[in-house]
């Protein structure tokens, strides 16, 4: 997805300056549409706080959704920021997994 490769040059400065909140605004359009890698940066990025404001709750989200289509890191950061985690915060990013819905391309 281009979004998710605009993200990828804000987030490491290639072609683009620099700006995790740009990186994480292009990441998120990807993510909203099911880009299982998109969701896992855009997850690791709620949880160190870059980018975005740190927030548990949407990282584990974030995580779960791209771990549910296969990728493994995603898993492995999901359970590390799941020990960070409340069991009402992860049961609330759970439903917030199982509701979402990918959204179309605009």
């Amino acid at each position: 997805m281009a979004q998710s490769g605009l993200g990828k040059a804000y987030a490491t400065g290639e072609g683009v300056p620099r700006d995790l909140a740009q990186a994480a605004h292009w990441f998120r359009k990807a993510a909203d549409q099911g880009d299982a890698t998109a969701q896992g940066r855009l997850g690791v990025m709620y949880f160190d706080g870059v980018g975005v404001p740190q927030d548990y709750v949407q990282a584990y989200m974030w995580l779960n959704l791209s771990a549910s289509q296969g990728i493994k890191p995603a898993a492995e950061e999901r359970d590390k920021v799941a020990q960070r985690m409340t069991p009402t915060q992860i049961a609330e990013a759970r439903k917030l997994a199982r509701d979402r819905k990918p959204k179309p391309e605009r």
